[in-house]
């Protein structure tokens, strides 16, 4: 997680990694929990960060508590500190599928794309560009100015999926959650894991208005 906006698209899509049986290490940039703080309240401590984690991953999209039911006992989620470069995910031979940045800001976009590894969210980053993994990078801002706009190239060029956190109505959305998880479904899509969090296109018009199954 970067500091963008965005804090929801970052808690369906660890839902949907762990519902898929998916491992995940966790990787929350300084700025990022500034975001989630002014977004839901919520301080994502080093030292309580399952407690906080869980207590997060709970809440809907609307900042409901209790919506979700979230198991995190074991060793399926492994929390980094953003400023430990010695980290697992810090060096190339430690072993992953690919990575996936979400929400992306602007500032993190621009660091990874320069290659400027600041921090763990970056390093890991540029990692996994240069070993030719899959990177999904879920930019969250608007407008984007020349210079974001020629990162996102960069990024581009160098194998990343830039997938920009915009959300889709031909799914039948009726609720905030429906727009987060359309979202997080394309970020999951990108990365090659199986979810059922949206309505997929079937090829009927006016499909998104009947019933949902």
């Amino acid at each position: 997680m970067s500091g963008a906006s965005g804090t929801p698209y970052a808690a369906a899509v660890l839902r949907a990694l762990l519902a898929a049986g998916e491992s995940v290490d966790l990787v929350v940039s300084r700025a990022s929990r500034l975001t989630l703080l002014d977004e839901t309240g919520i301080s994502f401590r080093d030292a309580h960060w399952r407690d906080d984690l869980r207590e997060w991953l709970c809440r809907g999209a609307d900042g409901k508590p209790g919506t979700f039911a979230v198991d995190l006992e074991g060793d399926r989620v492994r929390h980094w500190s953003a400023g430990d470069l010695a980290a697992g995910p810090s060096s190339g031979s430690y072993p992953v599928k690919g990575m996936l940045i979400v929400p992306a800001s602007t500032a993190c976009v621009a660091g990874v794309a320069l290659a400027l590894s600041k921090d763990l969210l970056q390093r890991a980053a540029s990692v996994t560009l240069k070993e030719r993994r899959r990177l999904v990078v879920a930019v969250r801002e608007t407008p984007l100015n020349g210079q974001t706009l020629r990162h996102l190239v960069t990024l581009d060029d160098a194998g990343a999926t830039v997938l920009p956190a915009s959300p889709a109505f031909y799914a039948g959305a009726t609720h905030i959650q429906d727009l987060v998880d359309f979202v997080a479904g394309r970020v999951l899509d990108a990365a090659g894991v199986e979810h059922t969090l949206y309505r997929r296109w079937e090829g009927d018009v006016g499909g998104a208005r009947s019933p949902r199954t």
